[in-house]
């Protein structure tokens, strides 16, 4: 079980009301910034969630084999083959700018080295 279900599993058997103490605690501990209108909406949202949980979890699901997906899905995909190609030297001299057989792009993440 993924620890987001298990946070979920656990809140949908509180016996008392989802607070806004416990909004703010989850999102302190997710280090969410909230401010008091988020926390009033997210509280309001997450009892509706762990209210929808419950119903989920009243199912009696033990005939249901576990899945994937809920229908029988397929990938179709055409059959591979191999066509006409483009020669390197052909496409890195419509590039702008490209080196040693390769396309050259700006930094993204901060200088070059």
């Amino acid at each position: 079980m993924t620890p987001t279900c298990e946070l979920f599993r656990r809140l949908s058997n509180m016996t008392q009301p989802l607070s806004r103490d416990l909004v703010a605690h989850i999102a302190s501990l997710a280090r969410i910034e909230l401010n008091d209108e988020e926390i009033a909406h997210f509280t309001e949202h997450l009892e509706k969630v762990l209210e929808h949980v419950g119903q989920l979890e009243a199912l009696d699901l033990e005939s249901v084999a576990p899945m994937s997906h809920p229908y029988p899905l397929s990938n179709v995909l055409r059959d591979d083959s191999v066509g006409a190609t483009v020669a390197r030297e052909e496409i890195l001299a419509q590039a702008p700018d490209a080196s040693e057989g390769q396309f050259r792009v700006p930094p993204v993440l901060g200088e070059s080295s």
